[in-house]
């Protein structure tokens, strides 16, 4: 392998994660830190360590310059960027490209055909990829002759939006117009681009993403993954394969993500997501990330790949590995995310010193994290704190076996939504499979939440 030593452009468990393979593959790491993650695990872990900036986001990890320049001066072949922060932006990707670093990504074209939400409808419909009935607008006089495809109840999204923000639902024609202007307002104050775009609203729906892999020339699926219990529009828990699903539909949604990538020739990894109205049962594709998932290791657990591992394989220039013929599924995966947060109190992060953390251990069972006793979860970025990914022959073994983690696990000195875990884990409905994305929402609304949070508490 051509690349010898790696900056990561990251922090938390992802930058763990990451440093765990190139260790493996003999890679050295830089770990490009905030003064913040000085002391990190990751900090411990890499080969050498470089400041980037003040604890601010905007003033360290997503400063380009600074993360070019971090890569020069420690003589880095390439940069992962992890998820988040600079990952799926075009400029890092151009900055590596003109200073003879591999992007450990796609291209910045590639980056762009996807990074706004009407270029990847509009590739997506050129792939033949099935489409939420809907389009642009850019006027509330659009808005209204736009319905007329979309029907009520409609979302209103942002072009540049992600994670709920800039989405608003409309319900009736006499809230149209006042959404409308709202949603262009706030999407210019949030993102510097006040263009939205109408959909319809599918009212039970699932969210189901598949994992591609190419290398720009071939491309292979790697299974899908059902990502539908979610909090304001944030993912929860993610298992592969998707529960529920007839054999014909799941085809049918491989199919169409290898048709999207293939449409752009696509090289790394990649996740396209598809919306599954339950009603009509129908899919439709939502989005391309151009990244590394939060959730790959239940893929990596269904699959037994390595997906770092075939990540910087690709982007050093290697074909793949393997052909779709070659991948084999075996078992099910279930994650939860593990957030620093206070459920009590409206799910408010809660930073702080982590005093004690114990995880068990096993066969099946794997943990991502980067806390450890002593260490402190500070408020400046995410609140996700640790990935706890159980495996089992069956759905059901994978189920059990997450439910004894969260019983057993310790983490003291900061809230954690462990709680939350253990409700949802052994909830009737979650159980059965094939949940929809207003599972949580409903759950959490109705009061049933806060009635077994006082049964586990009681049980202990």
């Amino acid at each position: 392998m051509a690349i010898g030593r790696i900056l990561i452009a990251n922090r938390g468990e992802i930058a763990v994660r990451i440093i765990q393979t190139c260790r493996r593959l003999g890679i050295e790491t830089v770990l490009a830190v905030s003064e913040a993650d000085r002391t990190s695990l990751g900090a411990k872990l890499a080969t050498r360590v470089v400041c980037i900036g003040p604890p601010s986001s905007v003033q360290s990890y997503l400063k380009v310059d600074a993360i070019i320049s971090a890569a020069i001066g420690t003589g880095c072949d390439a940069i992962h960027p992890g998820y988040g922060f600079l990952s799926e932006n075009a400029k890092l990707a151009e900055a590596c490209a003109e200073n003879n670093l591999i992007f450990i990504g796609p291209a910045a074209e590639q980056i762009v055909a996807v990074g706004d939400k009407l270029k990847a409808r509009h590739h997506a419909e050129a792939a033949g990829v099935p489409v939420v009935p809907g389009g642009p607008v850019t006027s509330v006089e659009e808005a209204k002759a736009m319905t007329e495809k979309t029907g009520y109840p409609l979302l209103i999204k942002a072009v540049s939006g992600g994670g709920g923000r800039g989405m608003k639902r409309v319900n009736t024609p006499n809230e149209l117009n006042l959404m409308v202007d709202m949603a262009m307002a706030e999407a210019g104050a949030a993102f510097g681009d006040s263009r939205v775009y109408l959909e319809r609203f599918v009212s039970t729906g699932r969210h189901i993403e598949v994992q591609v892999l190419g290398d720009g020339k071939d491309i292979v699926h790697l299974g899908e993954r059902d990502c539908s219990v979610q909090r304001r529009y944030q993912k929860v828990i993610e298992e592969a394969p998707a529960p529920s699903l007839s054999a014909d539909l799941r085809q049918s949604i491989h199919d169409a993500a290898l048709k999207f990538g293939g449409h752009l020739n696509y090289k790394s990894l990649g996740t396209v997501e598809f919306l599954v109205d339950c009603d009509r049962e129908e899919f439709y594709f939502l989005e391309m990330n151009a990244r590394i998932q939060v959730e790959h290791p239940i893929t990596e657990a269904t699959t037994g790949l390595d997906l770092i591992e075939e990540q910087i394989r690709v982007a050093d220039g290697n074909p793949l590995r393997f052909t779709q013929q070659d991948i084999k599924f075996d078992g099910f995966a279930i994650e939860c995310r593990l957030n620093a947060e206070s459920i009590d109190l409206d799910f408010q992060p809660s930073p702080g010193k982590v005093t004690d953390v114990w995880f068990p251990s096993g066969l099946d069972i794997r943990v991502d994290t980067f806390v450890q006793s002593g260490s402190m979860v500070v408020p400046f970025y995410d609140s996700m704190i640790a990935k706890v990914i159980a495996r089992g022959r069956t759905r059901q073994e994978a189920i059990a076996t997450l439910e004894d983690v969260m019983k057993s696990a310790v983490v003291k000195g900061i809230d954690t939504n462990m709680e939350l875990h253990r409700v949802i884990l052994s909830h009737p409905a979650f159980m059965a499979g094939g949940i929809d994305t207003n599972f949580l929402t409903n759950f959490v609304n109705s009061g049933e939440l806060a009635q077994a949070l006082v049964k586990i508490r009681l049980d202990g």
